[in-house]
């Protein structure tokens, strides 16, 4: 069925507990601040509207007043996403990247510290890395479409609506693959992070079988479990929102989602990362890029020829300062 050891993915994840307790601060302070936001703003919206002569004045205000609180937050969070991943997601993978190979962390906090130090050395700036980031899930938005999807395992004729359902599952199973990449990064050691994210992401398209094979079980399981932690959240949300000012008793809905969604970033996001890291670093040992697959992509990804250019340019600059990338 799946390739990937639970009970040692569980071990993975009981080891990096420093990290999981920093995801979880980050997550629960985000949510906090969607809590706040929402009902400060329905509080200022749910005053002002005393003044205006329509009597479900307040009420509407309310409304609004709490949407804007929301938007607010969630434009803040895309600012701030790159520092996210660098100083929470990244320092993660490194250390669980470790102990998939063996070997030895720090525990406690030093473990956080030690990280940093992976991190910073791979990519010296946050926004370098969100570049490579957001140029490898680009690229990966291509292998779908070259291995033809679920069609390449249900060749059989009629069943076009079932193919283009399963293929909206692989294309949601594939959202850590960026994260994979990134392990594969570091792993490698790589003084040339576009260069190590290339060849990473044309290892990938080579041996997507087996990878979404596995990320699809992940997803499957990561989705049920996200929805029964938003139905036992409805119940607080209603309680929190009930004490809000206006009728806001609608948000309590979207505010299940953000406790869900917060959850599972923090908890169950990093068991699929590294189950899938696991699979990926068995199934590649040994393989080198093949070069049919690095034309087809290519051919057929913008981001994966940008990811190609940087590589270049990064050679490029190292050899103009006279150093060679490692």
């Amino acid at each position: 069925m799946w390739d990937f050891d639970i009970g040692r993915t569980l071990g993975i994840m009981a080891r990096t507990w420093p990290f999981i307790l920093l995801r979880m601060l980050v997550y629960f302070a985000i949510t906090v601040a969607y809590v706040f936001a929402t009902g400060g703003g329905a509080g200022v919206g749910y005053g002002v509207g005393h003044v205006w002569p329509d009597s479900d004045g307040p009420a509407t205000f309310a409304f609004w007043g709490g949407a804007a609180g929301f938007v607010l937050v969630s434009v803040v969070l895309y600012w701030i996403r790159e520092y996210i991943l660098y100083i929470v997601k990244a320092g993660h993978i490194a250390v669980m990247v470790r102990l998939i190979d063996g070997d030895e962390i720090p525990d406690g906090q030093g473990q956080i510290a030690h990280a940093r130090a992976i991190v910073t050395d791979r990519f010296a700036e946050a926004n370098v890395l969100f570049v490579v980031d957001q140029l490898v899930k680009g690229a990966i938005r291509a292998v779908t479409g070259l291995i033809g999807g679920i069609a390449a395992f249900l060749p059989i004729p009629g069943l076009q609506g079932l193919v283009r359902f399963l293929n909206t599952v692989i294309r949601l199973s594939l959202t850590y693959v960026d994260e994979i990449i990134l392990g594969y990064n570091i792993r490698i050691d790589s003084q040339n992070p576009f260069e190590t994210a290339r060849h990473g992401v044309v290892l990938y398209a080579q041996n997507a079988m087996v990878m979404v094979k596995n990320a699809v079980w992940l997803a499957l399981f990561m989705w049920l479990l996200t929805f029964v932690v938003f139905l036992l959240m409805l119940a607080p949300a209603a309680a929190i929102l009930y004490a809000m000012p206006g009728q806001l008793a609608g948000w309590s809905f979207v505010l299940a989602i953000v406790f869900a969604l917060a959850l599972k970033a923090a908890l169950i996001e990093p068991f699929a990362i590294a189950a899938l890291m696991s699979v990926y670093f068995r199934t590649i040992e040994g393989q080198t890029p093949d070069a049919q697959w690095d034309r087809r992509l290519a051919e057929a990804s913008r981001h994966f020829r940008d990811l190609v250019d940087k590589a270049r340019g990064a050679v490029t600059g190292a050899a103009g300062r006279g150093t060679a990338p490692a």
